[in-house]
């Protein structure tokens, strides 16, 4: 029997990969422009980790976490995001001595025991970036803004932006004893989940999918009311700043964020057009996670955004096209015994980085000028006897027809002068 992939896990197969590499390529454009700079965290961690930052009532550590013991008893998990372990990096290589604030960025795999679906995957990629040293509202705007560049290069239409301030340790209490008094007589009819949550963590009532719940909590207080003063002003100045920087951007007092390490700033980014998976981007700040995980008291702010979930958009909206790989030259050996010719060309091309291939089959003539076709390629070079004894390739022009005999160093410079009059991106890095 075969054995497949994991479920909630996916091949990206050639013809994906182009796409990937053209979202990671702009996200590594956007990040240059905003002066943020790359991080490489391990793909797992110590589970404490992830208990303390995310926090031990959360749904991804109480049931989604792949946590398991290794071999020398050490309780580890596969990062289910990367926040954590930024902020665990941060403190560990001393980045706070630096001047401040430090920007960093990330793209790389997630990994969360969750039901699949379109958009869902149990491993699954995320881009993000965190802001660590600055607490004003501009740094906010910073980051959302960079958030909604990032799509707008891709070309995405119809996003929609929603922020709210979800408060911090001194008005959230106050917050969650008025939803809790709005909720009680609620309780019996919420769902399990958000039952357990009634003590725990109210708010993520709010955020509830189950269309019931969502019911019952419709006109319950707002955070917006029971912000206190620091916050409100926070919350107003990213407003303004939003607003002179031309961003769209409605304000949903029932936004919160799934993680407990949220304070003041949550925003979230949607595409409408997925259904029930719109939501493409999420973020905000973090003002006490730092400490939480044992450092100073710092405040920090980032998003994430699964790329899955982009392409998926960028599918639905038409920007992605069936695309392949092509190659410049494909060398088409017309007798056996001037394979090693044949070789030698394509070493020379290679090094002045020309994309190309050539066959090792031993196919007819004909079948290897189908194989140029199915590569794309825009020129064959057939090397036989004749061709040899004079030194020479014969060279077909794939678009425009024209062949023509010169050597293959001739070949070469004529290639290498296409590419710089017409700009055309051919060479491999």
């Amino acid at each position: 029997m075969e054995i497949g992939a994991p479920r909630g896990t996916k091949d990206i197969l050639p013809a994906s990969s182009l796409h990937w590499q053209y979202v990671e390529a702009m996200v590594r454009a956007i990040c240059r422009t905003y002066a943020y700079q790359e991080i490489r965290t391990p793909v797992f961690e110590h589970t404490e980790l992830f208990q303390r930052g995310i926090g031990e009532t959360t749904d991804i550590v109480s049931k989604e976490m792949y946590t398991f013991t290794d071999r020398g008893g050490r309780s580890v998990t596969l990062r289910p995001e990367n926040t954590a372990a930024v902020v665990r990096a941060y403190l560990e290589n001393k980045l706070y001595s630096a001047p401040q604030p430090t920007k960093l960025f990330y793209v790389g795999p997630m990994f969360r025991y969750d039901r699949p679906q379109a958009g869902r995957l149990r491993q699954f990629h995320q881009f993000g970036v965190e802001a660590i040293g600055a607490k004003g509202p501009g740094i906010d705007a910073e980051i959302i803004l960079l958030a909604q560049q990032f799509f707008h290069r891709l070309g995405l239409k119809d996003l929609k932006l929603y922020i709210n301030s979800v408060g911090c340790p001194k008005c959230r209490p106050v917050y969650r004893t008025r939803l809790q008094q709005a909720l009680r007589d609620k309780l019996p009819e919420l769902c399990d989940d958000c039952r357990s949550r009634f003590d725990r963590n109210p708010m993520r009532i709010l955020d509830c999918k189950n269309e019931k719940c969502n019911e019952l909590s419709q006109g319950v207080p707002e955070m917006t009311d029971c912000l206190c003063e620091e916050c409100a002003t926070h919350l107003t100045e990213l407003k303004s700043l939003l607003t002179a920087a031309g961003a769209k951007y409605e304000l949903n007092p029932r936004l919160v964020r799934g993680l407990d390490y949220y304070t003041k700033t949550a925003f979230e980014i949607q595409y409408p057009p997925l259904g029930a998976q719109s939501a493409v981007c999420g973020g905000g700040r973090y003002d006490g996670l730092i400490e939480e995980i044992g450092g100073d008291q710092t405040p920090g702010i980032g998003f994430a955004i699964g790329l899955e979930r982009v392409l998926l958009a960028l599918e639905k909206q038409g920007i992605l096209a069936d695309t392949k790989e092509s190659i410049i030259v494909y060398i088409a050996v017309a007798d056996k015994n001037c394979q090693p010719l044949a070789f030698n060309m394509l070493t020379k091309m290679r090094q002045a980085k020309i994309a190309c291939d050539m066959d090792y089959l031993d196919r007819s003539l004909k079948a290897q000028f189908k194989q140029a076709n199915r590569n794309m390629a825009r020129f064959v070079a057939v090397i036989g006897e004749a061709e040899a004894a004079q030194n020479k390739v014969a060279v077909k022009d794939m678009q425009s027809g024209e062949q023509f005999l010169m050597t293959a160093e001739d070949f070469i410079e004529k290639i290498l002068a296409e590419m710089e009059d017409d700009g055309l991106r051919w060479t491999q890095c």
